[in-house]
């Protein structure tokens, strides 16, 4: 017969090997598991949309379709900006369709679980893997954060920012072993505001409006329910 103690003993550092293994999945991978991309609808086609209007200064190229949904009828600036491979929407169907699926995705992220606080700390010289992650307040990015994929090409990022979203010139999101730009959501209580210079990634929802400083480039699309501003941007939809 085998020895009763041994036995327990043997199973006794099973358990205690699972769960170790579980607790360090969880911490490297916090909420990601279950972490599931909101739908964008309509929205999805767009690099650029505005509900009120959509405003641009020097050569800012746009991949992805540009648009302003109703009562904004109002694009300027194109050219000289240019637009590739979208067509733009001003006041018609598409855009309406658009903003709708824009704010409904705005409503679910809005209402997912906070897995990690970060009220007020600075996002820059972070590295953070898939989760959510959740200000109280305001967020700032100075200097550059990084997106670590893990190797999980279908990780997820979520940013719930009760109110304003702001970089520093020449700050920068980066992406690392597999992360998609987008599967990255910035959800914004008011206004977001890229500084100069500025290397951003993702898809930013915005209640009120965005700004796009002088040669700030997004990898990922501008949705706000009011306006966006641009000057000699580069935008592409991932």
């Amino acid at each position: 017969m085998s020895d009763p103690k041994k036995t327990l003993t043997f199973y006794g550092l099973i358990l205690v090997t699972v769960s170790a293994a579980a607790l360090l999945s969880a911490f490297i991978y916090p909420g990601s598991a279950k972490l599931a991309a909101p739908s964008l609808g309509r929205a999805g086609s767009f690099a650029v949309l505005g509900g009120s209007t959509v405003t641009n200064t020097g050569a800012t190229s746009i991949t992805g379709d540009l648009g302003v949904s109703s009562p904004g009828l109002s694009v300027t600036g194109f050219p000289p900006g240019t637009q590739a491979r979208g067509v733009q929407h001003v006041g018609d169907p598409a855009a309406n369709q658009a903003q709708g699926d824009a704010q409904g995705a705005y409503a679910a992220l809005a209402g997912m679980p906070c897995n990690t606080a970060l009220t007020g700390q600075d996002l820059g010289g972070k590295a953070l893997a898939p989760g959510v992650y959740c200000f109280t307040s305001s967020a700032q990015l100075t200097g550059q954060l990084v997106l670590d994929g893990r190797g999980n090409s279908k990780g997820v990022w979520v940013f719930q920012i009760a109110s304003t979203l702001t970089s520093a010139t020449n700050s920068s999101v980066v992406m690392r072993k597999s992360g998609r730009p987008g599967n990255v959501f910035w959800q914004v209580g008011s206004g977001a505001t890229l500084g100069t210079g500025t290397a951003f990634i993702g898809n930013i929802l915005a209640y009120s409006s965005i700004t796009m400083n002088t040669a700030a480039n997004l990898s990922g699309r501008a949705l706000a329910r009011q306006a966006v501003t641009m000057d000699g941007n580069n935008m592409r939809v991932p």
